[in-house]
């Protein structure tokens, strides 16, 4: 098998923004994470959030089908094990996955009325 990945991710600038729309566009500012899985079999990774102020939430089970992408965001709980994030307040997360996948991360930031999308590649090893 090829290695087409990484089995650790790390994204260190996760900041939920204002969730507000604009004027009355279907734009929602949001965060998402994007896992692509090019493997012939599903992945199993567990997502950790740490935080500036508090201890993290650990072992939150993803699953990632196999020759699929999965896309999370992280205003959706129930994407996240339950996890309700705090907007405009900073956190990071690390990525295991038992194979290897690859991970981008990408945020809409409605705070000002031209918006900003911006996409970034996870650092991993």
């Amino acid at each position: 098998m090829s290695k087409e990945g990484a089995k650790n991710w790390y994204v260190v600038d996760g900041y939920l923004p204002y969730k507000g729309k604009v004027d009355d566009d279907i734009f929602e500012g949001h965060e998402a994470i994007m896992i692509l899985n090019c493997h012939d079999e599903d992945a199993e990774i567990f997502l950790d959030i740490y935080y500036e102020d508090r201890d993290p939430d650990e072992n939150i089970k993803i699953a990632s089908p196999a020759k699929r992408v999965k896309c999370i965001r992280m205003d959706h709980p129930e994407e996240i094990g339950g996890i309700r994030l705090d907007r405009q307040r900073q956190y990071s997360l690390r990525f295991r996955s038992n194979i290897e996948v690859v991970i981008q991360y990408g945020r809409m930031d409605i705070a000002q009325s031209n918006l900003a999308y911006i996409g970034m590649m996870g650092y991993s090893e």
